[in-house]
Order: C-alpha cells, then structure tokens, then sequence
C-alpha cells in the first residue's frame, strides 16, 4: 500500500559544500564533537535507527547522500520535521567530511542527559549485571565492549573518569550503535563507583590474569558487577587487594586476552543467557 510518503520532499539539496548548515560535518576525523554540548557524529544505517528510537539521545541533523535517499523512507519518517535532512553528492560529502564516507549516511547527535552511576543503579531490577570499565581509553575497546554488553544483556556500563568517552565517532561506529543504547555513566573516580555499588548491594568481581579463581568456578550473585581494567597496567593493585577476583584460563604460554575479548567471554558467562 502506498502511504503518499515521499522522502525527498523532507529533504533539503545542497550543492555547496561551503553552505554553512553542513559545516557541524566539517572536518570530522580530526574535530570530533565530543565534548561540544554533548554532540557527537553517528555514521550508517544501523547507528542512525539507534539514534532515532533511543530516548537519552535525539538527532539534530541528517546528512545523506542522493544515492542512499531511496533507502531511508523508514528512518525519514522517524525524524520529527524539526530535523533537517541535507542531501549531497558524493564529492561534497568526501569533501566536508574529510575522508570517503562510503556508507553515505552521517548525523548530528545529542545527549539529552548525563546520569551519575548511582543514579543509574538506583533504577535496576533485583537481579542486574553491571560492567564497570576503570582506565580504558582505546575507542575500540569501548566500542566493543559496550556492543558486547548489549549482546548478553547487561544492564548498564559504568566507567570512570579516566576512560575515553562512549561518544567519539569510533567508539559509536566499533559499538555498532551499542554505545546509544546500552545505559551508561561516565564520572568520578573508580572509588567512587565502587562505593555506589556496594550501596546498591551489588558484589564485584574483578577480572584479572592473576585472578585467584577461574571464571567458571566463581559464584555469580543477584548483583553482579564485572570490573575490567586497561591493558598492559589493568586494574590497580589496590584495587585488586580488597575485591573478589577471577581470571579467564587459557594458554600458559601466552600473556593476556584483548580487554574486549575478556569483556565478552566473562559477560556470556554471567549472562541470563548461560
């Protein structure tokens, strides 16, 4: 059935890469928005249908190219008419982007409003799994630790000040839009997180190749939050003195895993799917 929906009547062409409504695009890879009122860069389909049906965050501008409107009639309809939806060519969009933007599909972001952690545990079930990241600051360890908590289901990441932020354009793009859906916080010092948990009733566990027991062998609990460190240094000394603390076996001829790989293997153990 046809509605009578037209995409390219919401849509504004420019044929000037100078104009300057494109010119929150500009430059993108060199000048990200993060940490410009909170505005960030979402990049193809998949993030774009995120950003759209995500309620902490809201669009603020499209930018597409014409060979990718016919596709969008779904997420066009998604957009409140306030949205402005800028149509390009392929050379205008390389050219304010500053690289080839082969999905052909950007947006303006915003977060509507940042929690604390104790805010956001104050709302979980009884029974919740946290991740709490202390000290990461690779994009793609983010991104793909928060797309491996939204694929087992925890409840929300919590990380400390010392972390990268969830909203650079990589960290989005690796999370495959998981960083825009998956709850989060991102302030004050790991103590200050664990203090917030551990008024929550939660217990830790946290991960470590010196860890004094396996993962397979550690009790899980109603509510459990998972602790994962930076490479090369991980988690505190300190830290790792007063908290429950388990390791993921493997070869003892190699070092360590990847964060992100040991991020999803202790999730899928914890998980309600195991």
């Amino acid at each position: 059935m046809n509605s009578g929906f037209r995409p390219e009547e919401r849509v504004l062409k420019i044929d000037n890469a100078d104009d300057p409504r494109l010119a929150p695009y500009r430059n993108i890879r060199e000048r990200d928005l993060v940490g410009r009122s909170e505005r960030f860069i979402a990049e193809g389909k998949v993030v774009l249908n995120v950003l759209l049906s995500s309620a902490r965050f809201e669009a603020e501008s499209l930018l597409v190219l014409e060979s990718r409107l016919n596709g969008l009639e779904q997420q066009l309809r998604l957009c409140p008419p306030t949205v402005p939806v800028y149509c390009v060519s392929q050379d205008i969009m390389d050219g304010i982007a500053g690289f080839h933007v082969h999905r052909g599909i950007l947006a303006i972001g915003r977060r509507k409003a940042a929690p604390s952690p104790a805010e956001l545990l104050s709302g979980l079930p009884d029974r919740a799994l946290v991740t709490v990241l202390c000290g990461i600051s690779n994009h793609d360890n983010v991104g793909s630790i928060f797309r491996n908590a939204a694929a087992f289901e925890a409840d929300c990441v919590l990380m400390d000040e010392t972390c990268c932020d969830p909203l650079y354009r990589k960290a989005i793009r690796v999370s495959v839009g998981a960083t825009l859906k998956v709850p989060y916080a991102r302030q004050g010092t790991i103590d200050d997180i664990m203090a917030a948990l551990a008024r929550e009733g939660f217990e830790t566990l946290a991960l470590s190749p010196s860890g004094a027991q396996s993962i397979y062998d550690a009790p899980s609990a109603p509510r459990l939050a998972l602790l994962f460190g930076t490479e090369g240094e991980g988690l505190p000394k300190a830290l790792l003195e007063r908290l429950r603390t388990a390791r993921i076996p493997m070869s003892a001829d190699f070092d360590s895993l990847n964060v992100a790989t040991a991020s999803g293997i202790a999730l899928s153990r914890f998980s309600r799917f195991s």
